[in-house]
This record gives C-alpha cells, sequence and structure tokens, in this order.
C-alpha cells in the first residue's frame, strides 16, 4: 500500500509517460496514431517535458528524407523542400500563430483589440509579410551550410522550436482570461520542463561541437527572452498564437545561427 501510495504521488510523466508522449506527439504533428487519442486531454498539462523529444524525433525524420534528397537534387531545391515538409508534419500549426501574432501586434491597437485581432481566423497583410520573411530566412541559412552541417541544423530546428514553446511557458503567463488552446498545457511544472528541455539541448553537444551548442542554446534563449519581453509589453503574457510564433522565430534563428558558425 505504501509503493502503491508513492506511485500515485508522482507526477503523471512519470506513471504514464507513454501517455504523455502520445498526447504531445499527435497535438504537435499530423501523423496520425490514434491508440488512446481519447485521454490526451488528461496528459496536455504533464507532457511538456515530450515537446523537445518529438521535435527531435521530427527532425531526425526529416534530416534523414534531406540526406537522401541531397544525392539527387541541388541544395537550394533541397531547403526549400525541407522547408515545406516540416512545415506539413505539424499541419501549418505554428505558421498560422505566427501569422495571427503578427496580424495583432503590428495593428497598433490596445491589448483587447490586438487579441481580438488575433482570434480572427483570417490572415491579413502583416501576418502573410512576417511569413514570408521566417521562409526567405530559414531557406536562406539552410541552403548556404556545409553539407556536414545540414543534418544537423534540420535535427536542431524543430527540436529547438518546441524547446523554445516550452521556455515561453515557463517565462508567461497565460493572456488569455477566458481561456484557450494553449492554456491547456499550463501547469505547475512549466519551469521544471523548461530546465529539462534546455538539458536535453545541451546532451546534444558531444556531437554538434560545445561551442556550437552553446551558441544555438544562447541563440533560443535570446530569442525567446525578446519575443516573450514583446508579448508581455503586448498583451501581458501568452496565447497559442503566440507560442506558436516563437517556435517558428526559434526555428528561423537556429538556421540562421548555423549558417553563421561557418564564419568563424
Amino acid at each position: 500500500m505504501e509503493i502503491q501510495a508513492r506511485l500515485q504521488a508522482l507526477p503523471p510523466w512519470c506513471r504514464h509517460p507513454l501517455l504523455c508522449f502520445l498526447a504531445a506527439f499527435r497535438f504537435l504533428t499530423i501523423i496520425p496514431l490514434s491508440w488512446q487519442a481519447e485521454r490526451d486531454e488528461e496528459y496536455f498539462k504533464h507532457c511538456l517535458h515530450c515537446f523537445p523529444v518529438v521535435g527531435g524525433l521530427i527532425g531526425l525524420g526529416v534530416g534523414v528524407i534531406g540526406i537522401a534528397l541531397r544525392r539527387i537534387l541541388p541544395d537550394m531545391v533541397v531547403a526549400a523542400l525541407i522547408i515545406i515538409l516540416l512545415a506539413l508534419v505539424s499541419g501549418g500549426l505554428h505558421f498560422d500563430g505566427l501569422a495571427d501574432t503578427a496580424d495583432g501586434f503590428f495593428s497598433s491597437r490596445p491589448r483587447e483589440k490586438i487579441l481580438e485581432i488575433m482570434r480572427d481566423s483570417r490572415t491579413g497583410a502583416m501576418g502573410a509579410i512576417v511569413i514570408a520573411m521566417v521562409l526567405l530566412l530559414k531557406f536562406s541559412g539552410l541552403a548556404s551550410l556545409h553539407p556536414a552541417d545540414f543534418f544537423k541544423t534540420v535535427l536542431l530546428m524543430p527540436m529547438a522550436g518546441r524547446c523554445a514553446i516550452v521556455l515561453s511557458m515557463a517565462y508567461l503567463p497565460y493572456a488569455r482570461q477566458e481561456g484557450g488552446l494553449g492554456n491547456l498545457f499550463y501547469s505547475r511544472y512549466c519551469r521544471v520542463s523548461a530546465l529539462w528541455s534546455l538539458v536535453l539541448l545541451l546532451t546534444l553537444s558531444p556531437w554538434i561541437g560545445i561551442r556550437t551548442m552553446v551558441f544555438i542554446v544562447c541563440i533560443i534563449v535570446s530569442t525567446v527572452v525578446l519575443f516573450s519581453f514583446w508579448c508581455r509589453r503586448k498583451i501581458g503574457g501568452a496565447t497559442g498564437d503566440t507560442l506558436g510564433a516563437v517556435c517558428e522565430l526559434a526555428e528561423m534563428a537556429v538556421a540562421v545561427g548555423m549558417a553563421a558558425t561557418i564564419r568563424f
């Protein structure tokens, strides 16, 4: 009885790690895995630590495809296809958040009006412009990489994006009083999950290189902090849209950052 009581006291990710992982995987990708899908909502608040793991799996799969494509296609074409695959595997979820955030934040309206604009499903001019900018920077970053760094970057991009989501949630409160999609994942474990995300990223240092990995982590953290400061100033916290936006911004920052390491 004492052992059972101790097990029940453990957080759900320790008691049901597979169900937590599947909840995160189904939310972050469009890959159909139906087993126990009806229980996902029970584990949304406890699956944040799985976000970087899911991101790493996405990067691994897309990276392997990228290596195969580089044998038959020019580097620039492969870079474009990789960006398309990364967007497709998430169903464009994070780009939608990026567009809504841009429309709201660049509207020069008060907080409540910004949140109203962000809830609108239509994409405005600023949303389209910001998406184009992010895509161009991702493409130019990937296209300029040395072949030896290409796979590492494709692996890191989605992993960094999902880590950025967790870090942003640890740093910012949820901004909508009425709740929303992003609020489903907020819990008292956000900061623990954020720390785990950074540790997981740093475990890649022996393979990617300690100096490069520290540089990339600094880029990710800087992106999250600067964007979170802007979010707090504009709407007082985070929403599902801003979490999607920070994911795309972190992916872009990693692509550009890895390209910048060529200079060093």
